[in-house]
Parts: C-alpha cells; structure tokens; sequence
C-alpha cells in the first residue's frame, strides 16, 4: 500500500513539474508580430490560353518577277540582298529572237494594210466582193494585234523591279534557258512591313480574331521580344495541312532577314473576365488547384486561399475562381506567413 501511494504522489509531482515548465515555456515564447510582405494587385480582364505556333518571317510584299517569254538569259544585273530602287532593270533575255518576232509581226502587219487599201479599190470598182473586202480588214485587224503582242512579249524580256526592296532570291543566271513565267528575281518591298506566317489547326484558328496582340522570339536573336497583332486569318484551310494560314504582322524588323523561324504566341481576347496575378503568388500547385495568401479588405491579415487556375500566360496566372472580393494578393513574404498572421505591407 505505501508503494502504492508513493508512485501516485510521483505521478502527480511529475505532472505538476511538467506543466509548470510549458507554462515557463509558454511564458518565454515571444508573441508573432506583423510579416513584412510585398504584395500584387489582383487585375481582372477579359483573357483566354495563349496560342503558341512556330512560324517564318517575310515581308508581307514578296514579288516573284519572270519574263513574260521564254528564252535565253542575257543578263542578271543583281545579286541576293541587294537593295534596288523603283523602276531598275534587274534582268534581260537575249533580244535576237524577240525582236525577229516583231519584226515579222510588223512586217504582217504593212502587207495587211496594203491588201486591204487594194481591196478597197477593187470592191469600189466592182471588182471584189463585199465579203472580200471584209475578209482584207478582218487579216488586218489580226495582224495588227500580233505586231502588239510581239512588241508587248519585247517590252517584257527585260524585268525592271516594280518597287523600291531587296533582293531575295535569284534563280537564273546569263545563257540560263528559262520558260515564260519562271521566277528569275524575287524582290522583297518593306512599303508594308514584316510578317510571321505560321498555320493553326482549326480549333486554334477559331479563337483568333484580327487585331489579336501576338509576340514573338526567334531563336537566332536571344533575350529579345518582338511584338506584333493579327491582320490575315485564311478563310479556308490548306487542302494539303489541313491547317490556317495566319499572318502576324510586326515592327522594328528592318534589319531581320526574311526566313527567320520564330515562336509565335497569340494572347486572343477572352469572353469571360478572370483574375490576374502574377505566378510567384502561387503555392503548393496542383493540377488546375493552387494556393495564394489573399491580404484582408483592411490590409491587416493574410488570407490563405485555394484557387483554379485557368491557364498561365508567361508570368502571369489567370485565375477562374477563389478570388472574389479580393484586390491584392501577396508575392513576397510567403514562405513567413501563416494563415490569420498580422502583416506589414512594404511599399
């Protein structure tokens, strides 16, 4: 019996010199004071995903220019990446064939004259038949619109750049034999700008409207971001792809070279307004779900939150809800805070 007694009366000691030294503990702890945070504003816009594509830079104005007639190169006066001005010749075929065609043609046409001024006088005298003398101004009419079209084909055996560019592409060279309409000089003109061309599969292509912001990176100039919008969606798709052609038109491209391949990102507009944030407010993401620290509508205490992100758009997060009533979020300070905490905002 007095065992007995004695390990209850050491139980009891024991717990009363255990509380005793939590309330001295407890005693010592120091009260949480105010987290000093940096906090973000909570912005709501109409926004969708982006649309990424890879895409190639040209100039909107790329003219590939031919001689209207085949025949033998005489000369090529330009190189690639030479700049011309409007109205410089850039190319001739040799002139000996063409202009024994003309010479033919207009020698056709003097004798058609001649027939029909002796037809005259032979219908006037009786001597013909009306339908003769019709046939004499039919043959000259005829040989008339040849001598035209062989001086037009002589006109169009020397190509001369239509507007002031750049040399892009050059296919011939002298004694080259080339076909009438075979691309000889392609010639680039900056009068309207650069443009990225890229093609969207259908459910992509539904979502983008003209006026569409865009920005876009190429991989040979590093670190630096070219901003631009949508001007030309197909209205129907390649046979071939099966994909849309869309054109981003951007500026300051001056001294890019065309055939540049760059990553494109469409930003369309959305139809539903969604929160804005940036991306260092999230926390312990997962999936769609995330965490952010809300600061209270008296700016006094953080908040801890669960969110659905929609959708994040370089350092930005769009989110769909978890937001409402909420103007800042915190971002930075998060790794200190805890939920209901006493925060200081550092300006």
């Amino acid at each position: 019996m007095k065992q007995t007694q004695f390990i209850a009366v050491s139980l009891v000691a024991v717990q009363t010199l255990a509380a005793a030294a939590c309330s001295h503990q407890q005693a010592q702890r120091p009260a949480r004071g105010p987290v000093t945070v940096r906090v973000a504003p909570v912005r709501i816009e109409r926004a969708s995903p982006p649309i990424t594509a890879t895409g190639t830079l040209a100039l909107k104005d790329e003219v590939p220019l031919s001689f209207k007639v085949g025949g033998v190169v005489a000369r090529v006066f330009v190189d690639e990446g030479q700049p011309v001005r409007r109205g410089q010749t850039l190319a001739t075929l040799e002139m000996a064939e063409i202009e024994a065609a003309v010479t033919r043609a207009r020698s056709a046409a003097e004798k058609a004259d001649r027939d029909l001024a002796r037809a005259r006088r032979l219908y006037a005298d009786s001597v013909v038949t009306l339908e003769q003398e019709q046939n004499a101004e039919t043959g000259r009419e005829v040989a008339e619109s040849d001598l035209q079209t062989a001086t037009f084909n002589r006109i169009h055996a020397t190509i001369v750049a239509p507007a002031a560019g750049i040399v892009l592409h050059r296919s011939a060279d002298p004694g080259q034999i080339v076909q009438a309409g075979a691309p000889v000089v392609v010639l680039g003109s900056r009068s309207r700008g650069s443009v990225v061309r890229m093609g969207l599969a259908d459910r992509d292509a539904v979502r983008v409207h003209h006026g569409d912001p865009a920005a876009v990176h190429f991989e040979a100039i590093p670190g630096r971001e070219f901003h631009g919008q949508v001007t030309q969606i197909a209205a129907a798709s390649d046979p071939a792809t099966g994909t849309f052609d869309v054109e981003v038109t951007i500026a300051s491209t001056t001294a890019l070279a065309s055939g540049l391949v760059g990553k494109v990102e469409i930003r369309p507009a959305g139809d539903q307004p969604v929160a804005i944030i940036p991306v260092e407010c999230l926390l312990d993401a997962d999936g769609t779900n995330a965490t952010v620290f809300a600061v209270s509508a008296d700016g006094q205490r953080a908040q801890r939150r669960t969110v659905v992100v929609s959708f994040l758009d370089g350092d930005r997060a769009a989110v769909s809800s978890g937001l409402d009533g909420v103007r800042e979020v915190v971002i930075d300070g998060i790794a200190n805070l805890q939920n209901g905490d006493t925060v200081r905002i550092q300006p």
